[in-house]
């Protein structure tokens, strides 16, 4: 297992309630991957926002028990603890209906936030939490810190604008995408590309971002760091459902990446992790080691 012991982490963002058709368990991107991170050994801090309500008290009671800062998640009294409807297709993958406006829509910039992301080594953040403006310009604020800022694109429409993402991307130090969410950003900047390695190449040339990564499902991922391209082909598994695969395999990666391992080994235990994950269901199910170094094992390049 990686050990980011002396990484500290901060993830911003939604804290939720996925909701299935049988049972509710919690997720929202930044805290699977904070999640994540955690049982890497990295010191990781959430800032978000939940409902004065039964939900929230749960949910904050949740990450504690699970061993994240909680100190800057803040209670609302004006809007409710966010839930999302995730509906599986017959292949695991999901699609998700997410309510409008949550707690964590309304993330209001106070000093413990600012003062936990100066003292962090990286900031993770995504796109969602962009849809409301008043998350948004916590954001923004955020984003003048010195810290490894991690852009995790997650397209849900309609929550998201172009104009948005491209700032998001500007601010970025890394950015990671699914494969349909690269094609779709570098269509609408005007690539004339159509591989996925041309794009993330003119992607990093509109940006200036030097390093990112392109998940592609069970066809494992491909990785740009210092000038270079890394590929995994992804592993055998039988897909339980995707909620929650990529934010782990972003919280290996970047633990990893950030923890100066050998690129080729980060993307190779990246894919595993987000293997695994698939394999179970939920978004944070627990991986043993054993497990893990079972299929780094049938690393496929």
């Amino acid at each position: 297992m990686n050990n980011g012991k002396n990484l500290k982490a901060v993830a911003y963002g939604e804290v939720l309630w996925d909701v299935f058709a049988n049972e509710k368990k919690i997720g929202g991107a930044p805290l699977n991957v904070a999640l994540r991170m955690k049982t890497f050994g990295c010191e990781v801090a959430m800032i978000s926002c939940v409902g004065n309500d039964q939900d929230g008290r749960v949910i904050k009671e949740e990450i504690k028990s699970l061993g994240l800062k909680t100190d800057t998640i803040v209670t609302s009294e004006d809007f409710p603890t966010g839930l999302v409807n995730v509906t599986l297709n017959e292949r695991g993958s999901a699609s998700y209906e997410i309510s409008y406006p949550s707690a964590w829509d309304k993330i209001v910039l106070n000093e413990q936030a600012e003062k936990i992301v100066k003292q962090a080594d990286v900031l993770i953040y995504g796109s969602l939490v962009c849809r409301d403006a008043v998350s948004r310009k916590t954001l923004k604020e955020l984003l003048n810190s010195v810290a490894y800022k991690v852009f995790d694109v997650n397209l849900r429409k309609p929550h998201y604008s172009y104009e948005i993402l491209q700032e998001l991307m500007n601010s970025a130090d890394f950015i990671k995408f699914n494969d349909e969410e690269l094609l779709e950003i570098a269509t609408a900047i005007e690539s004339p590309f159509t591989s996925l390695e041309d794009n993330m190449h003119f992607i990093a040339e509109k940006t200036k971002v030097r390093a990112m990564c392109v998940t592609k499902g069970k066809h494992g991922a491909l990785l740009m760091w210092e000038g270079e391209l890394y590929q995994n082909g992804g592993y055998p598994i039988k897909v339980s459902d995707t909620v929650g695969a990529g934010d782990s395999f972003l919280a290996a990666l970047i633990t990893s990446l950030l923890t100066d391992k050998a690129p080729q080994n980060a993307i190779d235990f990246a894919c595993a992790v987000g293997a695994l994950v698939a394999e179970a269901p939920g978004a944070n199910p627990e991986i043993s080691p054993s497990r893990i170094e079972n299929l780094l094992g049938k690393v496929k390049i």
